[in-house]
């Protein structure tokens, strides 16, 4: 019981710190082999499209259209593709208004990957640029992220997701803090090798290596951008393109957009299971079992084990001064966590209770997400998760 007690504890402090840690100290030495990192070409602005997927957006699509105008990129380079495939709202008739958008519509609704794939076939472009309706992009999004394919290798290029805390914050500031850190693994899994999927705030590709994904796919932008990966290009992240948007209403709402995400990295899991084994691509499948099985798969149930274990350690008397005090430690984090959830009902504003809190709901959300593939039919057709 002990030693599985500190496999568990091992592989917990891996999966949230160690692979960080880890990256790191990699990085240093790789640094220091390589020297000075090569300069990246700014001017390089191959023909691109920019695609947006929406649907009833029209509460926030006018502003989407603007701020997709504004971007900085040399004039007769750049395409504009809206699909609104089974909007009942005004999101159609606002596309309309703007003649340098090809708006593409039709009736009934079959999801993003659809409406995605229809607009894919219109593109001609190099480049193809992916980014939702209710995010706005900064004006120099599209030339950091278009330089980088002045390396042939690189097949993908995932922009940053920046998640706009109020002042007035509630436990939804975990969020923030959550992609604050997700945002430097990715830094660092892009210098090593490749960043292990992309998200679809903001993600490009190069439009030759499309794939469509299977229609049931419920994470459609991290299979679209891991199918380049598997042809041996890289996904490169960066930073300085980022894509804001609000959080989420309340940790109800977060919960829902979570537990999707965890019943789709389930999916993932399986659809990818090649990279499980590290014969062929060793790099990636590192970064994808540390950064990502670990995550999606593992630890939220080894978290589980290692309360039940330390419990009956203590309870057997083993080592009672050690395992009582990683007891109370481990009591002493859910407890913070449960403070932290009866402060969010009450709307108190404490933001120390709400990091182990929201670090649970996370965790939480992966053991329901398993629920949710094995025992409920999956849709691609999904109700939004409300922002502030």
């Amino acid at each position: 019981m002990e030693i599985l007690f500190w496999i568990c504890i091992l592989i917990i402090l891996y999966t949230y710190i160690g692979y960080g840690l880890l990256l790191w100290l990699i990085l240093k030495v790789k640094r220091l082999l390589e020297g000075k990192k090569q300069e990246l070409y700014p001017e390089y602005t191959p023909e691109l499209t920019v695609i947006v997927a929406a649907y009833n957006e029209a509460y926030c699509i006018e502003d989407k259209i603007l701020n997709t105008l504004e971007l900085e990129y040399p004039a007769g380079k750049i395409n504009y593709i809206f699909v609104t495939d089974g909007s009942t709202d005004d999101t159609a008739a606002i596309v309309a208004r703007y003649p340098r958008i090809k708006g593409m519509h039709r009736d009934g609704r079959s999801g993003k990957i659809a409406a995605v794939h229809r607009a894919m076939q219109e593109v001609q472009s190099e480049i193809v640029v992916f980014t939702d309706a209710n995010t706005m992009l900064n004006k120099e999004a599209l030339l950091k992220i278009c330089r980088h394919y002045s390396s042939p290798d690189v097949g993908a290029v995932a922009g940053e997701k920046r998640v706009q805390i109020e002042a007035s914050s509630d436990a939804t500031a975990g969020e923030g803090f959550y992609w604050k850190y997700e945002s430097k693994l990715k830094q660092w899994d892009s210098e090593l090798y490749s960043v292990v999927g992309a998200a679809g705030e903001l993600f490009s590709i190069r439009a030759a290596l499309y794939q469509p994904v299977e229609p049931d796919t419920i994470l459609d932008d991290f299979m679209i951008s891991m199918h380049i990966a598997l042809k041996g290009y890289r996904i490169v992240y960066e930073p300085e393109a980022y894509a804001s948007e609000k959080a989420s209403a309340d940790t109800g709402e977060e919960l829902k957009r979570k537990i999707r995400i965890a019943a789709g990295g389930i999916q993932s899991t399986i659809r990818l299971k090649e990279l499980l084994l590290p014969f062929k691509r060793p790099l990636l499948s590192f970064e994808y079992i540390s950064h990502r099985i670990l995550r999606w798969v593992v630890t939220p149930y080894l978290m589980l084990l290692a309360l039940l274990l330390n419990i009956w350690l203590v309870a057997a008397g083993e080592n009672s001064i050690i395992y009582g005090l990683m007891l109370l430690g481990q009591l002493a984090f859910y407890g913070a966590a449960l403070l932290g959830w009866v402060l969010e009902k009450r709307q108190l504003k404490v933001k120390v209770f709400f990091i182990p809190y929201y670090f649970c709901l996370m965790n939480y959300a992966v053991i329901a997400g398993l629920n949710r593939y094995l025992f409920t039919e999956q849709s691609v057709l999904w109700e939004k998760a409300r922002r502030k």
